[in-house]
């Protein structure tokens, strides 16, 4: 019996089986987006958008978002990087006060790129993001580049802040 046939026909089956996953992001770590840390806000219209990235730890990262303005919550988010396959996956998911949920569950971004300071994702699943981008260009500043499905890339500018204040 000659047993190529049958591993070459394992090995192609493998290899198409982890190329339909749909995940083919560049290689990162948890550990290179330790510049996202702290807490950032900043004005968006006349609101104000505060987000809280805690350091990266087991291979996650984590950020909690609020959206104030006119004496009121008007949103809660949570978003989420973790490594998987040797690079990383982003899910977002936001809520109305009373935790009322926006969406019924994540919208999942794949990496798209990466580099010192910076990060975008791009969208695998249906939401309201094409794609969602960071950058660091400075101690004091943090980024949101966002892009809607059909509409430009907009940037929300953040500053550092102390929690403690």
């Amino acid at each position: 019996m000659n047993i190529r046939k049958p591993l070459l026909s394992l090995a192609l089956l493998a290899m198409a089986a982890f190329s339909s996953s749909g995940f083919a992001g560049p290689p990162a770590k948890i550990a290179d987006l330790a510049w996202m840390t702290g807490n950032w806000a900043g004005n968006l219209g006349a609101n104000q958008l505060e987000e809280n990235w805690i350091m990266g730890e087991a291979g996650s990262i984590a950020a909690m978002v609020r959206m104030t303005g006119e004496g009121a919550t008007s949103m809660f988010e949570m978003i989420t990087i973790e490594e998987v396959n040797g690079s990383l996956m982003l899910h977002i998911q936001q809520w109305d006060p009373g935790m009322v949920a926006r969406t019924e569950g994540p919208q999942e971004m794949e990496l798209e790129a990466i580099s010192n300071n910076s990060v975008k994702f791009k969208a695998t699943s249906e939401g309201g993001m094409a794609s969602l981008g960071y950058s660091h260009p400075d101690a004091e500043t943090f980024i949101i580049h966002v892009e809607n499905p059909g509409r430009p890339v907009f940037d929300i500018t953040l500053k550092s802040r102390s929690i403690w204040k």
